[in-house]
């Protein structure tokens, strides 16, 4: 029997929420996000203002020079993640088989009930819509993949301005015939680069890798080429699994004004490595792979990573990497615009301490203690020694 997936996407969800706690929003141009003197972004914007250009990630500045009339509203992330708690909790009444994949999304295997996935995607929707006043779109085929970019079809294809509240269903054996004249880059694992290799060899629409053999595919794009080479044909049997896999940990932030300074850097370099070491702690992990990411001010972005040869979740240890990488890639006084620290290659820590490493299971200790006077007393109520006298001397 085929499977019926359901992808469920919440439409303009960030703002839908801001919406439904402030109505003199509605139908307003909007966009949630920082502001344009701070260096924001927008992270979800109104259909009102998508229809005069904005979209999301787009730097508020730019939002505001194609929309000079668009409200500026700051992110309320507690009031997003009460409403996503509250709609994955309704999903969850219908299938234990859900796989969210972000705050407003998710997949529901509803294979195994007798009603049509059409039927009880409507449901939901309506469900969604009076219980909680937020609108939502569905994608509905026989895997993920095929159900996913039919929600992003649907979503495309209603009238711009307008919440989509669309319901987009790919009947079983048209998966093919559906993404044949979609652009390559609707096709999961088709970034920008792999879109322009594509478009060198005269390839630009998912039908056309569908039409070369699986073995050529894989000649001139390895193992990925034959990814490829199903997923433009429809076929993908990943199934929906109800939890996900954490693969890294990472934290970065933006400058109001591009740092020159050496020593700022550092030290907002040892802060983002607290809290990515107190996140990994925190989740009882451990990692490898130590990566950093930099943007100069012509908005090029770097990233560089180190694997070390223990699993670790020790700051001390993380900045040591980082301040490492950060020493290779950037030369002195140099601009930066952006930076982040993230750890990956993530695994449970490793805690077998011989007797005699005494020093070591000190600093686990003190980490734990810094751990929790953080965690209640919030990040500025105590430092390490090293880290409080450099920013003595700042």
């Amino acid at each position: 029997m085929p499977r019926k997936i359901i992808h469920l996407d919440l439409d303009a969800f960030f703002c839908a929420v801001e919406e439904s706690h402030d109505p003199s929003l509605r139908g307003k141009a909007f966009a949630v996000g920082g502001k344009p003197e701070e260096r924001g972004v927008v992270a979800s914007c109104s259909y009102a203002a998508r229809a005069r250009g904005v979209r999301s990630a787009m730097p508020m500045g730019r939002a505001i020079s194609l929309c000079p009339d668009l409200q500026i509203v700051s992110a309320k992330h507690h009031l997003y993640s009460e409403a996503s708690k509250k709609v994955m909790a309704l999903l969850k009444d219908v299938t234990p088989l859900l796989e969210q994949i972000s705050v407003d999304e998710a997949f529901l295997d509803v294979s195994d009930l007798p009603e049509t996935a059409q039927t009880i995607g409507k449901r939901l929707q309506a469900q969604i819509k009076s219980e909680l006043d937020l609108s939502s779109s569905v994608g509905i085929a026989t895997n993920k993949l095929v159900a996913k970019i039919a929600n992003d079809v649907g979503k495309k294809a209603v009238q711009r301005g307008i919440s989509p509240f669309a319901t987009t269903i790919v009947p079983e054996g048209q998966e093919s015939n559906f993404l044949s004249p979609l652009p390559v880059e609707m096709l999961w694992g088709v970034g920008p680069k792999t879109a322009q290799k594509l478009a060198e060899t005269g390839i630009y629409k998912i039908g056309e890798i569908a039409n070369l053999p699986e073995k050529e595919m894989s000649r001139r794009f390895g193992k990925h080429g034959r990814d490829l080479s199903r997923h433009a044909r429809g076929i993908d049997t990943r199934p929906v699994t109800t939890e996900r896999e954490v693969k890294s940990i990472s934290q970065e932030t933006t400058f109001l004004r591009d740092i020159s300074d050496d020593e700022k850097l550092e030290k907002t370099l040892r802060t983002l490595t607290m809290k990515v070491a107190r996140r990994l702690r925190k989740a009882d992990l451990a990692g490898k792979t130590v990566k950093l990411k930099i943007r100069w001010s012509d908005f090029t972005t770097l990233t560089r990573q180190k694997t070390l040869p223990t699993m670790t979740d020790s700051e001390a240890e993380i900045i040591e990497a980082a301040l490492s990488l950060l020493k290779k890639l950037r030369p002195p006084g140099k601009p930066v615009r952006l930076i982040g620290v993230g750890v990956s290659g993530l695994g449970p820590p490793l805690r077998q301490l011989s007797l005699w490493e005494e020093g070591a299971k000190k600093s686990r200790e003190l980490e734990n203690i810094l751990d929790e006077l953080h965690e209640r007393f919030g990040e500025s109520i105590i430092q390490r020694g090293s880290k409080a006298k450099k920013e003595k001397n700042s």
